[in-house]
């Protein structure tokens, strides 16, 4: 009798995870569980606590029948990740970490360990697809099926030998599907609410998170005639096209005319770090919050190597329509990109994520935008 395939499942605690190893079992893998805990600082609070996550991804390993493992990549999380995420926000940008988290914890931490038991593949329970294109010899990332689930953003990093072992297993899946899968086979989790936010920030306010790593400085919040009308509490605690949070919501624009814009939200703009003020303007189509071009810089592609310059389209954050746009590559130092209509709040530190049809090509961190500069 044949040797069953041995895959590894990073088992979240979440519903998706947990159908994707069961879905392994039923297709013949050998399969083991894996929980990661990335976070330790505080894990024990309201916000942001792994210790119900790994007891419910237990109860999932229980009844799929499989065994489970607790790994630490807490130390790896602080390095590669969290450090960086600091790092960015104490230079005005608005990082994604669980970007950072897939390439360097869960496609590469996780990754190497999972080798290490003797696994021919990994999975997760990730919303995207692998497929082998027979003209290139490559692997390719394609988008989830479930267009209100995709996230191949998040995975954009991922290079060929990633790809090439790991499973998607719920990739195929509508997410009712897999609601519906769990709750026929008796998951504990089968309603479990969705994550959202960042592991290690959770539901808690963001602002007070920051201000433990941060220093505050505050300045001036100033509209664009260069009138100051309000104060900032430290321009890493806020991102282009906030809203909320500002503190000036009865200011009105200056020359306002009364019923004519005068009670329009106000949103950041820009940040001038050198000089320490905050922009904001007025309505959310203002010209200052659409972008016709970006540059990106650290770029990373699936197949190895840039996509030749032409028409493309891209991602400037997440659950966003693909953009249509002009893809030119800068060497290997970055690209740029000049998009058909212009995007609203292009902001540095995300990630511009590139799209041929159905399939992700990769991406790069934001630098500017058309507007950067005051």
């Amino acid at each position: 009798m044949a040797k069953k395939q041995r895959v590894v499942v990073g088992l979240s605690g979440g519903v998706d995870s947990a159908v994707s190893a069961h879905l392994l079992k039923e297709q013949g893998f050998e399969v083991i569980g894996i929980f990661m805990k990335n976070w330790e600082d505080d894990d024990n609070g309201e916000y942001c606590s792994s210790n119900i996550d790994f007891v419910d991804a237990a109860s999932v390993a229980d009844v799929l029948g499989i065994e489970i493992e607790h790994v630490n990549f807490a130390a790896e999380y602080k390095d590669r990740v969290f450090a960086e995420f600091l790092r960015e926000y104490q230079a005005g940008h608005t990082p994604n970490p669980d970007i950072l988290c897939n390439a360097e914890i869960k496609f590469k931490a996780f990754l190497d360990h999972a080798m290490r038991l003797g696994a021919e593949k990994i999975a997760t329970g990730h919303y995207a697809r692998v497929r082998l294109n027979p003209q290139t010899g490559r692997y390719e990332l394609l988008k989830g099926l479930d267009p209100l689930k995709d996230q191949s953003y998040f995975l954009h990093r991922l290079n060929q030998a990633q790809l090439g072992k790991t499973l998607f297993p719920v990739g195929e899946l509508p997410k009712t599907e897999v609601r519906r899968i769990a709750a026929e086979i008796g998951l504990p989790n089968a309603k479990k609410k969705d994550s959202t936010g960042i592991c290690f920030i959770g539901e808690r306010p963001f602002r007070d998170f920051l201000n433990r790593y941060i220093a505050k400085e505050p300045g001036p919040i100033k509209d664009p005639t260069g009138r100051t009308i309000g104060q900032h509490v430290g321009l890493s605690f806020y991102t282009l096209g906030q809203r909320q949070g500002l503190g000036i919501g009865g200011v009105k624009a200056k020359g306002a005319q009364k019923g004519g814009n005068e009670h329009e939200p106000w949103f950041v703009a820009r940040k001038d770090m050198e000089k320490n003020v905050l922009w904001v303007v007025q309505g959310h189509d203002h010209p200052w919050l659409l972008s016709p071009t970006l540059r990106a810089e650290d770029p990373s592609w699936v197949a190895g190597q840039a996509p030749a310059a032409g028409d493309l389209a891209a991602k400037t954050r997440y659950r966003q329509a693909d953009a249509p746009c002009q893809f030119e590559a800068e060497g290997d130092a970055g690209f740029a990109l000049r998009f058909t209509d212009p995007q609203w709040a292009v902001t540095p530190g995300q990630s511009a994520v590139l799209y041929d049809g159905e399939v992700c090509l990769g991406g790069g961190v934001i630098t500017t935008d058309a507007f950067s500069a005051v």
